[in-house]
């Protein structure tokens, strides 16, 4: 049932989407027609009482009905909500599609671990393969109307091949009032232990990897169930439909072509038919018809999962797998390229050109680089950034402060030559790094006070030096600036404060 077109557009080209646009089963236009019909119809029935049937009285009143439908119609967020309900639907899908239970891997495994060419170990394997089989049915056949139309009851599975008569009568008899379809994957378990035991299986290592096998197939048949039971919220449902009808239900009055006589804005045109009111329909109706279809894949729809297919296809090739492929291994022997260290596979005419084509070796492969950016550099000519130049983050007081920049370091001491001295123009002399050129003391916890900045002042040819103390404690997430007083130096080199009265203030406002 599923419409495949995947060679039509295998290569892009001219009008290669235009094809798909005449096929039918499977279109937009096989689920939207009658709804499309229905809207059509509906709007020249009212065009046509309106024009017609409706005295000069109702036809004003019909007018101002019509107006006020259009001005507020697209209040209701048809396009918001089906975007994310489509989404949501399409999403499910094909997780739905990945939990599908396909027999291939626990086949392999029971055909790698199951041992023995007589007819014991032929049974065990086609017996265990089948308990899988019969899973995957019973769970289909609890989710899928296509599967139960083909297997209605037990009796058919039993004719069908997938129960005997015996397994039936084990299966009845076990009294549980839920869903069964997990009680053949442990008829497996069992079955897979006596092998065990038997020496079927020859060690717990392959016997552990085929329990995990199982465990997946039977997980894949319970999400199935799970999807089945759980479904989207109703009123998430109802709401994207309510929605959708009621702006077209609109629609249908609002979108009503007035007499341009009447002189209404927007209506200076008399049309019968509302080409683009049609196609606002066809793309938001049709945009939920894909939710419509998405929403159950187990149905009988044209894009619907090939349930029934599944079953024969999984069914034929894991007994297949496990029986005539058991131990038939073609025999070894040297391949044409024996003797070659560089193999070259041949091309065909319709695929020569695709030889010549180069090989991907890496985006940067051909890059080009100066050949003067490609010397090695010893690390002792690298010169490291100076503090001046590196940005710091501002804690939250500094941004209130006046003359703070970037760095902390450099704008502290702009600072402190401002408060200490503002009748004097000093310049401000680079410090040494090579105080900092060790790490180890921006990792200690204490505070750590800056070496000096030297304050010149270049008016006076006297020796006027003033040394600012700048102490920071560096945390987490903060930088603190402590401003200490200044302090002068002398001819015989005695340090001594300096604390003028109209300072003083000033520089115990800063270092609050």
């Amino acid at each position: 049932m599923t419409v495949t077109y995947t060679a039509r557009v295998a290569n892009a080209r001219f009008g290669g989407f235009y094809k798909l646009l005449l096929l039918w089963r499977g279109s937009i236009y096989k689920l939207l027609y009658k709804e499309f019909l229905a809207f059509l119809i509906m709007y020249l029935g009212l065009s046509i009482i309106y024009r017609f049937l409706l005295n000069d009285e109702q036809r004003l009143y019909f007018e101002k009905v019509a107006i006020y439908c259009n001005n507020y119609a697209n209040l209701i967020p048809v396009s918001f909500v089906l975007g994310f309900y489509v989404t949501l639907v399409v999403n499910r899908w094909w997780n739905q599609y990945l939990c599908m239970p396909f027999p291939d891997r626990v086949m392999c495994a029971v055909s790698g671990t199951v041992h023995g060419s007589d007819e014991t170990g032929r049974l065990y394997r086609r017996t265990l393969i089948r308990y899988c089989s019969l899973s995957g049915l019973l769970i289909l056949r609890s989710v899928s109307t296509a599967v139960f139309k083909r297997f209605p009851t037990i009796d058919h599975v039993v004719e069908a091949g997938f129960m005997t008569r015996l397994e039936r009568k084990k299966f009845e008899n076990l009294q549980s009032s839920y869903n069964k379809y997990w009680v053949p994957c442990v008829w497996f378990c069992n079955l897979a232990a006596q092998a065990r035991s038997e020496g079927r299986i020859r060690d717990d290592h392959s016997f552990k990897m085929l329990m995990e096998e199982l465990n997946t197939f039977r997980g894949n048949c319970g999400m199935l169930f799970h999807y089945d039971w759980i479904s989207i919220p109703l009123v998430y449902t109802q709401v994207v439909t309510i929605a959708v009808y009621s702006f077209f239900l609109t629609c249908l009055i609002g979108r009503q072509f007035l007499d341009p006589s009447r002189g209404y804005p927007g209506h200076e045109l008399d049309l019968y038919i509302p080409v683009f009111t049609l196609l606002q329909f066809f793309f938001y109706a049709g945009w939920l018809k894909v939710g419509e279809q998405l929403i159950n894949p187990f149905g009988e729809d044209d894009d619907d999962f090939e349930t029934n297919f599944l079953i024969d296809r999984n069914f034929q090739v894991s007994m297949l797998a496990v029986d005539e492929m058991y131990s038939d291994v073609p025999p070894m022997e040297k391949d044409r390229y024996w003797n070659h260290s560089d193999p070259r596979p041949p091309y065909t005419a319709a695929t020569l050109f695709q030889k010549h084509l180069p090989s991907f070796q890496g985006s940067t492969f051909n890059m080009a680089i100066p050949k003067e950016d490609m010397q090695f550099q010893p690390l002792s000519d690298i010169e490291e950034m100076n503090e001046d130049t590196l940005m710091h983050p501002l804690p939250l007081l500094s941004r209130f402060l006046p003359g703070v920049g970037p760095s902390p370091l450099s704008s502290s001491a702009a600072l402190a030559a401002q408060f200490a001295a503002p009748e004097n123009n000093f310049t401000l002399l680079r410090r040494s790094t090579s105080a900092f050129s060790s790490s180890s003391e921006f990792q200690s916890q204490e505070p750590i006070q800056d070496p000096p900045y030297n304050l010149v002042d270049t008016k006076t040819p006297e020796l006027n030096v003033q040394e600012c103390q700048i102490e920071k404690q560096f945390s987490v997430g903060s930088q603190v600036s402590l401003f200490l007083p200044p302090k002068t130096m002398d001819i015989d080199g005695n340090i001594q404060s300096v604390m003028p009265e109209e300072e003083e203030d000033t520089a115990s406002l800063v270092a609050t």
